[in-house]
């Protein structure tokens, strides 16, 4: 069977011709994707007994108002590649942003007695290893994106050159901001979802990753998180050169961690216990196994680049395994992998899963960068 390959484009130029790129590239695939994300969360509300469309686009429309204001280069981006691919902006906004949009709906403070229903399976697992525990003595970290199986249609790789911005590469879905990447001043980030109560109108996590990717230091980085006008719960992470952390967030409050010389992991429950009070469900089969599966990995020895595609591929675990394919049928399949190392600029990515994907070395553009 042959292994599944991501497509790629590079844009340049302002946020405006940047956005007209990635929409003219893939305009017929983003359209599909906002269908898909669209229907599938029309199911979630149906399988749940409250939410409509309806609902969710008036979040999608207020959170998109809060982006011109809070990252007017962002919001120009997005609106330029909607008009490309000839979108709404605010549908787009919406779908790109679903976790964040429907936790909207379905986990704000009035449906607080609801019944939340049993727990989710979705979500990712990461892994960030600071130089003291890898086998070269340089910073190590990835993670894999999980989310709805049939998202995988629709990642690509979106390689950005800025006019006035570092150069970035970002695997997401079409149409979308960032998701998990590096920038050519070796800030990388990534995310995990969580799921709290308290979630309000704000701007998407996608877009706090895009504008995290468009800083060229550790602390300017951590501050657009810290500061964000968040929407929903997720954790963030960010390493460079020469650190590395994670943020537990929800919409009002942040807790982070620094790694120091010991690694950090997660999946998608709450670590902190104020946050846990707050959590919108109890931590899945899925995301408990998958923590203790990576924890138990990391004690036991140094990391490789190649150690941690091998931790990725794990199916030990079987259908709680953090490699997590479709037939699984828990609603989440592993759709992207991304492995980094960022004192060499060293981006490694994958569409779907370890063992069905095919790893591809993202390349940045200025000198020196390519070197082996």
């Amino acid at each position: 069977m042959s292994r599944i390959e991501l497509q790629s484009v590079t844009v340049r130029g302002t946020p405006t011709q940047m956005g007209e790129g990635h929409g003219e590239a893939f305009r017929a695939r983003i359209g599909d994707f906002v269908a898909m994300r669209l229907d599938s969360v029309q199911t979630y509300f149906d399988g749940l007994g409250r939410g409509s469309l309806a609902e969710l686009l008036q979040v999608g429309r207020r959170g998109y108002r809060q982006l011109e204001t809070w990252d007017p280069s962002g919001y120009a981006e997005h609106a330029a590649v909607a008009l490309a691919a000839g979108v709404d902006p605010v549908v787009l906004f919406t779908a790109g942003n679903m976790t964040d949009m429907r936790d909207g709906v379905v986990l704000n403070e009035r449906h607080r007695d609801a019944d939340i229903g049993p727990a989710d399976a979705e979500g990712c697992s990461l892994v960030l290893v600071p130089g003291p525990r890898t086998v070269d003595g340089a910073h190590l970290v990835g993670q894999t994106w999980d989310l709805n199986p049939l998202d995988i249609d629709f990642v690509v790789g979106v390689h950005r050159v800025p006019d006035d911005a570092p150069e970035s590469w970002s695997v997401t879905v079409a149409g979308c901001p960032s998701l998990v990447g590096m920038n050519a001043a070796g800030i990388c980030t990534g995310t995990t979802n969580i799921k709290t109560w308290g979630v309000r109108d704000g701007v998407g996590y996608m877009n706090i990753l895009h504008r995290v990717l468009a800083q060229t230091d550790f602390d300017a980085a951590a501050k657009v998180i810290e500061t964000a006008p968040r929407a929903g719960a997720h954790t963030y992470w960010i390493a460079d050169r020469e650190q590395i952390s994670d943020w537990e967030t929800t919409p009002g409050s942040f807790v982070r961690r620094d790694a120091g010389s010991k690694p950090l992991w997660r999946t998608n429950h709450c670590l902190n216990h104020a946050h846990q009070v707050l959590e919108g469900e109890a931590a899945s089969a899925s995301s408990l196994s998958r923590y203790t599966r990576i924890g138990a990995t990391l004690e036991n020895r140094n990391m490789s680049v190649e150690r941690m595609q091998a931790l990725f591929a794990d199916r030990s675990d079987g259908v709680d395994s953090i490699n997590r394919y479709a037939e699984d049928d828990q609603g989440t399949a592993t759709n992207s992998v991304l492995i980094m190392v960022p004192e060499r600029l060293e981006l490694w990515a994958c569409r779907g899963s370890v063992d069905r994907g095919e790893w591809q070395r993202l390349r940045f553009e200025f000198a020196g960068s390519n070197a082996p």
